[in-house]
Formats: C-alpha cells, sequence, structure tokens
C-alpha cells in the first residue's frame, strides 16, 4: 500500500474527503517527524512506539575493493509495534 491508497481507505472509514484525509494524514506525519527530530519518543496505544536510536562510529568495508571505511555515528528513526498490533498481524 502507497500513500495515495492509504489516503483513499482513511477517506472512506472515516467519511472525510480526499483532500481532507490527506491534510490529516500530512499533519500527523509532520508531528511525528518533528517529534522524532527533537528526540522525543512518540507512543501510539495498540500500535506502536516511534523513538531515534544513536547508531555508533564504526569500521566496514566496501565490497567491491575490500578497503576499510569509517562509518560515521548517526541518529536513526526506529518504530516498535505493540503487542496488540502485533498479535493482530499474527494471526
Amino acid at each position: 500500500m502507497n500513500k495515495t491508497e492509504l489516503i483513499s481507505i482513511a477517506a472512506e472509514n472515516a467519511g472525510l474527503t480526499k483532500k481532507d484525509a490527506e491534510r490529516v494524514l500530512n499533519a500527523a506525519i509532520d508531528a511525528i517527524t518533528a517529534s522524532l527530530v527533537k528526540g522525543e519518543k512518540i507512543q501510539i496505544s495498540g500500535f506502536g512506539t516511534f523513538e531515534t536510536k544513536d547508531r555508533e562510529a564504526r569500521v566496514g568495508r566496501n565490497p567491491h575493493t575490500k578497503e576499510a571505511i569509517e562509518i560515521p555515528a548517526t541518529r536513526v528513526p526506529a518504530f516498535k509495534a505493540s503487542k496488540a498490533l502485533k498479535d493482530i498481524v499474527a494471526k
């Protein structure tokens, strides 16, 4: 499913126009993104938790030349599904 399909389904289920559903989805994505940039954790009951994790610097290998390269430390977004979501998907 892509974003357009998600908007269509959300609009139908919520009784909204596709434009309104798109605005709501974009606002939610923007809010989640802004919180992650600040380093905050977002918990949505019954769905899961969005957070950031720090990856330490490490040495990797270029697969073509086998040369060692330094991979810098970085912060990445992460999602952990809730137990309720895991149970629903597992059925």
